[in-house]
């Protein structure tokens, strides 16, 4: 079976990208959690197409804010039916067993300029680790945005398991990338 998906616990990890927050309201539309993995060495881009988030965030106070982000793992695309059925299943993302992934952050510190480190921890398929995501904050007007990658080992989270176990077609690491957009309130 051929599969082209390394971005499934990527979702996961996608939650913790939205970790710096801003007391503000997400705008779902303008916002973004994709997945990048590589088979056979070929990069391979997925996006989930359904999570929320929640993020509160002063720049001038940013040990005081807070970021959480839960992703349907179920909704995760490869722009093909037959691969995003096959992400869903047992061997990858378990959609039925464990619907969503989540990073709910613990620690937000400056790293100079409008960069920040967003401490917390991801969980996808049941398995939690604590991370650090680099997130960068820009603002225009009423609108910040908060963008952001990370990478993870999906086996440590059990994504690809069986005959995908093996990471020499699927790699191990997976980029999980976000673009948050929220409005101040």
């Amino acid at each position: 079976m051929k599969v082209k998906f390394n971005r499934w616990m990527l979702a996961a990890s996608a939650a913790l990208l939205v970790a710096t927050g801003a007391q503000a309201q997400v705008d779902m539309s303008k916002s973004t959690v994709t997945a990048t993995s590589k088979q056979m060495n070929v990069p391979t881009d997925g996006k989930f197409n359904k999570f929320t988030a929640q993020i509160a965030f002063d720049p001038a106070k940013p040990a005081a804010g807070s970021a959480n982000l839960t992703i349907d793992t179920g909704s995760y695309d490869l722009g093909d039916d037959d691969y995003n059925k096959q992400v869903r299943g047992a061997e990858w993302f378990d959609a039925a067993k464990y619907p969503t992934a989540t990073f709910v952050s613990s620690a937000i510190a400056p790293a100079g300029g409008n960069k920040f480190n967003v401490t917390g921890k991801i969980t996808i398929k049941g398995k939690s680790q604590t991370v650090t995501v680099p997130v960068t904050v820009a603002q225009s007007g009423a609108t910040e945005t908060f963008d952001g990658a990370l990478p993870i080992k999906r086996s440590q989270f059990d994504v690809g398991t069986g005959e995908w176990k093996d990471t020499s077609i699927v790699a191990d690491e997976v980029v999980i990338k976000f673009h948050i957009v929220a409005a101040k309130k």
